[in-house]
């Protein structure tokens, strides 16, 4: 390995590598806490529960990292690949669906970091609307989102809502111009001309989870 500058070349990344390289910019973040200066790809792998040929291999997709014999200085290589990703500055969120799943989403600490702020939450019950979630979160009214998305300058929309009202929400902030939609109800929505939908089944996920733990039928 040699140390030069990076070029963004995030095209041709699978979703699978972006997987890794998300959770890969996560283990440099507690590396970086614990005050690690420098990991090898071995050390990495182990992290990661990954082999030290597909770190190498993902990494080499960006750019060239890290110094031969040395390895990866951890601050630097969580830096470049932040902003190689897109994940080195701040967006904002906003959550169609103030129930108790929207409520816990928008009070995670997973959606209020460093690259994520939930600013609002919408719903069409008057007696959500005007109040705030518990670390306060405003809650607005679903009549609201486009002007509010423009507002807060909002790049991503989260849907909490029944399945029957998923698609119209997810269409409501498609043409509010969030550029992603991230669904946790259980329906698939979209596609929608220039808005990335990642769809989020936690009852399939379950499903699938169940299956895997029956006993095959002997």
């Amino acid at each position: 390995m040699t140390s030069a500058a990076s070029r963004p070349r995030r095209e041709g990344l699978s979703e699978a590598a972006t997987h890794r390289l998300s959770l890969l910019l996560r283990s440099l973040g507690v590396l970086e806490a614990e005050g690690v200066d420098t990991i090898s790809s071995p050390g990495l792998a182990q992290r990661l529960g990954v082999n030290a040929a597909q770190i190498r291999k993902d990494l080499a997709h960006l750019g060239e990292f890290g110094v031969r014999g040395v390895g990866y200085h951890v601050a630097d290589l969580r830096a470049r690949l932040g902003a190689i990703l897109g994940l080195d500055r701040v967006r904002v969120v906003v959550i169609v669906g103030a129930g108790h799943l929207g409520q816990a989403l928008a009070d995670s600490k997973n959606f209020n970091g460093e690259s994520f702020r939930v600013d609002a939450l919408f719903d069409v019950d008057g007696r959500k609307v005007g109040g705030r979630s518990r670390t306060g979160v405003p809650i607005r009214h679903t009549g609201t989102l486009r002007a509010s998305v423009e507002e807060l300058g909002a790049e991503i929309g989260v849907l909490a809502v029944p399945p029957e009202s998923a698609e119209a929400a997810a269409r409501a902030l498609a043409e509010a111009g969030v550029r992603g939609i991230l669904n946790f109800a259980p329906a698939t929505v979209g596609p929608f001309a220039g808005t990335t939908v990642k769809n989020v089944d936690l009852t399939l996920s379950l499903e699938t989870l169940a299956i895997q733990l029956t006993p095959a039928a002997t």
